[in-house]
């Protein structure tokens, strides 16, 4: 197992991955902190920040589905239907860190 530094709205996270996951997870930890950059949480607490990160990456990967639900819709074009499964799993995980820190942190 590996550790990867993740830095997300300016905190850094420390976490393990599996070997050769190193530079995959540090790819999707840039993905966050650019939602959490672009959902203007700075300088809330870790739990909010990654709850807007969340909210954001869970909406968007809602608007994917609901295109691909859509009979007459065409599919994103250029989004490989691998891509967008793999978003909806990192979605999945996101908010469920999210939920996970938020029952830990204190009330606001």
């Amino acid at each position: 197992m590996g550790n990867v530094t993740l830095s997300i709205g300016g905190r850094n996270f420390t976490l393990a991955s599996a070997d050769g996951e190193e530079a995959h997870v540090a790819r999707l930890g840039r993905l966050i902190d650019e939602k959490a950059a672009a959902s203007g949480a700075a300088g809330q607490t870790e739990t909010r920040m990654l709850l807007f990160a969340a909210l954001m990456m869970a909406d968007e990967l809602h608007e994917l589905r609901r295109r691909v639900a859509e009979p007459a819709a065409p599919a994103p074009a250029g989004i490989p239907p691998v891509l967008a499964e793999r978003l909806g799993r990192i979605a999945s995980r996101v908010e469920n860190l999210a939920s996970l820190l938020e029952s830990d942190a204190p009330s606001d």
